[in-house]
């Protein structure tokens, strides 16, 4: 199998039809073997009807329904493990995504060589409501992930098929598969200007909160990426840094108070000076933030180590 589309939607019954005539439209003259997985995300209109009425019809077409609404990420990351696909391609079910876009993206993937290239909706048809916080999130990521992409959300991707046996998808993180990608050494990124369509059925099932979590996870992902290996690293060094603050506040006090009783000068108590109590917090926190991460130490060498280390190749 050369190529896979995992399509995940939701009460998209409308333009199911359309869609995977245009696929079809698109790869069959280029004699490219196909599989279209239509991953239902709990579709409360006639979507599963339509996918089991195209199966009959078309054998490259793949259904997988869940029971109830669980989200994007979910539906990709189901998606992910039933793609039997050389390149694996993510499109939404809307008809904003353009087929005519899948053969130049399947050759980057497969002469060019990249592991990851997503797609650029250079030219939108959304909402100024919706372009704006788009443009903020796609700054913000940049800046934190250090991947040059323009449209992170962008539903148009192509990846190499190691890149999505080896990543796990959930909550709102498939808007970062990029940087979740990059986080497991796949650092061959390309983007391409792909045409986006004005929404031709329905309306977007996606709400401003989207933001909101995508901003969370963002947090979740670089944190988790950077140190779930090492937590003691994170919560260590601030440990120590509060713990010595503290320290040296005390010391600084009992010096002073020491001082000021070797001259005969009037001194108050260390207990009953504020900044006492501010340094005993230090203190604390410090100590905290070291337990944290003995206890993430030992939650990382005692669970489950599921993709601990990808090995790229094998000799002999």
């Amino acid at each position: 199998m050369e190529i896979s589309i995992v399509i995940p939607l939701l009460n998209e019954a409308e333009s199911l039809p359309e869609l995977t005539r245009w696929i079809a439209r698109v790869l069959q003259p280029r004699a490219l073997s196909y599989e279209v997985l239509l991953i239902d995300d709990g579709s409360t209109d006639d979507s599963w009807e339509v996918i089991q009425a195209l199966a009959t019809t078309d054998e490259a077409i793949r259904g997988i329904r869940f029971n109830r609404n669980y989200g994007k990420s979910a539906g990709l990351n189901v998606g992910f493990e039933a793609a039997r696909g050389r390149v694996v391609f993510t499109m939404d079910a809307d008809l904003q995504d353009s087929p005519d876009e899948l053969p130049e993206l399947y050759r980057m993937i497969t002469e060019d060589k990249f592991d990851l290239v997503s797609g650029w909706k250079q030219k939108r048809y959304d909402p100024l409501s919706k372009t704006i916080p788009t443009k903020l999130f796609n700054g913000a990521t940049r800046w934190i992930s250090g991947i040059r992409l323009h449209d992170f959300n962008c539903g148009l991707k192509a990846y190499d098929q190691r890149v999505i046996k080896s990543i796990e998808v959930y909550g709102e993180m498939h808007r970062y598969i990029p940087v979740i990608a990059k986080w497991n050494g796949f650092r061959r990124i390309g983007e391409k200007v792909v045409q986006h369509q004005e929404r031709k059925y329905g309306v977007t099932k996606f709400g401003l909160e989207r933001f909101i979590f995508g901003f969370l996870d963002l947090i979740s992902i670089t944190f988790v990426g950077r140190f779930r290996r090492a937590p003691m690293h994170f919560f260590g060094t601030l440990g120590t840094l509060s713990f010595l603050v503290g320290l040296l506040i005390t010391l600084w006090l009992t010096g002073e108070k020491v001082w000021l009783s070797l001259h005969n000068l009037k001194a108050r108590q260390v207990t009953e000076q504020p900044l006492f109590f501010l340094a005993l917090t230090a203190v604390i926190v410090g100590v905290l933030l070291f337990v944290a991460g003995f206890l993430g130490e030992m939650i990382q060498l005692n669970g489950p180590r599921r993709d601990d280390y990808l090995i790229r190749e094998r000799l002999n």
